[in-house]
């Protein structure tokens, strides 16, 4: 690990020519002055945000080295940033960059020695997906704590809040710098494939105080939070990463519902925000005609639209931070244009960095290319480069770009981090129903229980599988718990063998996934209740399972199926603690949608 000396010392040709040693924030005079002794190509390279395969910037496994390879014509992270100079490196689980959290504070270290090694260096902006809940990129022993629709039933800004210092805390000391989260989606559509549990639920109001109480908390770790998905990308049935998304909102719906989060977080001082490859045609529109719903859309997703990045985000809405893109290897920014104009367009539109794309060589020499044919100007590029150092002054990358690997285990999945991850999950798990007062299970009354159902993939790849946590966890409070998993489609031989082991059993818990009105789910349950065993049914993702299991007497909603939430519902299961979770989002009739089974607030308790 370097040195604070070593750190300055590197970084002396940056700092100390525009007088930045020993603050984290620096004037745009002193700004522009760096940006005026950077090539067009280094300039170029400062708007990119790039994946690199590898768990090491000099030193990748051979797999990874013929990854990057392949697709990004390096060998290594070292040569990606030498050869196009990129303002940003995105770590993802699948690149292998995410194994541990000193190997990722390593990794860190290597990226910013190799920018910092190269002439006019500047430090990289190291950013990542750590949602919680569904989306983490980096797994235990790192703190994991509930994701945004279980933080939404909980209600608590505080806890938001928290969850934001203490994930913040985390990853700034393994070098990560900027995270894309909080979504500021409001989802309105249970049927959304792409956001859903994601979201803080359907109220806006809820989502914008949770959203920026989040912010607060990452901001007072010192890590770029990321609001997204602007313009809003509750309200859709298909997924921006293989379609093309259309909302069909009025001007005055957003207004009223999509747009309140991203105000909210713009008033917390949101350090980013990320555009969504969606269109709406209401807001597509030129700016001199915002006010109304009416003109001729574009046609291009928001993160290409100007009338939707430049128009409403900065004139409108007034935000003058980063905007960063959505993926750009995702199909709702590639169904019109090449990957080549991609990138451009993006510019154009008003965005900043872009995050991402599929083929590096092809949209960097695309961007170098519209500049020195005069179809962007270098003034403009100018201006995403200044934004973009701007976030990297203020969060001390100019000043200390390192990260200290002696320091990992201080911060990262400690005993009181782990611990607040629990209280918080807690507070999250719903109880939608509870007839007869089937719940709380009793070890002496229910002793022997079998834990079925869906076990699907850790979305950080260390946890679970569901219902062996799930077991493990009732086991350790006092009962005997066996897990059979029958996945999200069980055939008809895991249904007999699940009737059958819950003959052996006093009580079954059944873990359920994404139940639709077709799902061979429901002929599960029904086996399983037709047994006379009590049945209690544990929504692990979408709390809208419960409108297709209508005879199920004891319904849980726990909102994601990662450690902290299961072992928090095992709990509220055994009685040792109670359920306090409320629903942030309506479930509705399976057979008659336009009526709510459960509405927005409900949730029972002991």
């Amino acid at each position: 690990m370097p040195s604070r000396r070593s750190v300055l010392a590197a970084t002396a040709g940056l700092t100390t020519g525009l007088g930045l040693t020993g603050t984290a924030h620096a004037d745009d005079r002193r700004l522009r002055a760096l940006i005026a002794r950077m090539t067009l190509e280094e300039k170029v390279g400062q708007v990119f945000v790039s994946r690199v395969y590898g768990h090491s910037a000099t030193d990748p496994d051979q797999a990874d080295v013929d990854a990057n390879l392949e697709e990004l014509g390096v060998r290594t992270a070292a040569e990606l940033i030498a050869r196009y100079r990129v303002g940003g490196i995105v770590y993802f689980t699948w690149a292998h960059n995410t194994r541990d959290p000193r190997q990722i504070a390593d990794l860190s270290n290597g990226l910013q020695r190799a920018a910092l090694r190269q002439p006019r260096g500047l430090p990289v902006l190291i950013s990542t997906d750590q949602e919680h809940g569904i989306v983490c990129r980096v797994g235990r022993p790192a703190t994991l704590f509930p994701g945004a629709m279980a933080v939404g039933a909980g209600g608590s800004r505080t806890d938001a809040h928290t969850l934001g210092r203490i994930a913040g805390r985390e990853l700034r000391a393994m070098g990560i710098r900027q995270d894309y989260s909080p979504v500021a989606d409001v989802n309105v559509d249970p049927a959304n494939p792409v956001i859903g549990v994601r979201s803080f639920g359907a109220d806006p109001e809820a989502v914008a105080a949770l959203a920026a109480a989040e912010i607060h908390g990452y901001r007072a770790a010192g890590v770029a939070a990321t609001a997204k998905h602007f313009p809003g990308h509750g309200d859709t049935a298909v997924d921006s990463h293989h379609g093309f998304p259309v909302i069909t909102h009025t001007r005055e719906v957003w207004e009223e519902l999509d747009a309140v989060p991203f105000r909210a977080a713009i008033a917390a001082g949101v350090d980013a925000i990320m555009t969504a490859h969606i269109l709406v045609p209401s807001l597509d529109v030129p700016s001199s005609r915002l006010r109304s719903s009416g003109g001729t859309p574009t046609g291009d997703p928001a993160t290409l639209s100007h009338p939707v990045v430049t128009g409403l985000l900065r004139e409108h809405l007034g935000y003058d931070g980063v905007v960063v893109t959505d993926a750009l290897d995702m199909a709702g920014v590639r169904t019109r244009y090449g990957d080549d104009r991609v990138p451009v367009l993006a510019l154009k539109a008003g965005v900043d960095q872009l995050l991402n794309p599929p083929r590096l060589d092809v949209a960097w020499n695309a961007v170098l290319a519209a500049v020195r044919d005069g179809e962007l100007t270098e003034e403009r590029l100018e201006e995403s480069v200044l934004r973009i150092l701007r976030l990297k002054a203020r969060l001390g990358l100019l000043t200390d770009p390192y990260t200290d690997r002696a320091g990992v285990g201080r911060a990262v999945g400690t005993r009181d981090h782990l611990a607040t991850a629990d209280r918080i999950a807690e507070r999250t798990t719903t109880l939608l129903a509870n007839e007869g007062r089937l719940l709380p299970l009793a070890p002496r009354a229910h002793h022997r229980i079998l834990v079925a159902g869906a076990d699907p993939a850790s979305p950080s790849g260390t946890t679970g599988p569901p219902t062996a946590v799930l077991a493990a966890a009732l086991t350790e409070l006092g009962f005997t718990a066996t897990a059979l998993p029958t996945g999200t489609a069980p055939s008809d031989a895991e249904v007999a063998r699940a009737v059958t082991a819950a003959g052996e059993a006093d009580a079954v818990v059944v873990a359920t996934y994404d139940v639709t009105a077709t799902s061979p789910q429901r002929t599960l349950v029904a086996r399983l209740l037709a047994t006379g065993r009590p049945v209690v049914a544990v929504a692990i993702r979408n709390p809208y399972d419960a409108a297709h299991l209508p005879d199920v007497r004891a319904h849980l909603a726990t909102y994601s199926w990662t450690d902290v939430e299961l072992r928090a519902a095992a709990r509220v299961i055994a009685g040792t603690v109670r359920p306090r979770g409320t629903l942030p989002v309506p479930v509705r009739r399976a057979d008659d949608p336009t009526r709510v089974l459960y509405s927005i607030g409900h949730g029972l308790t002991y």
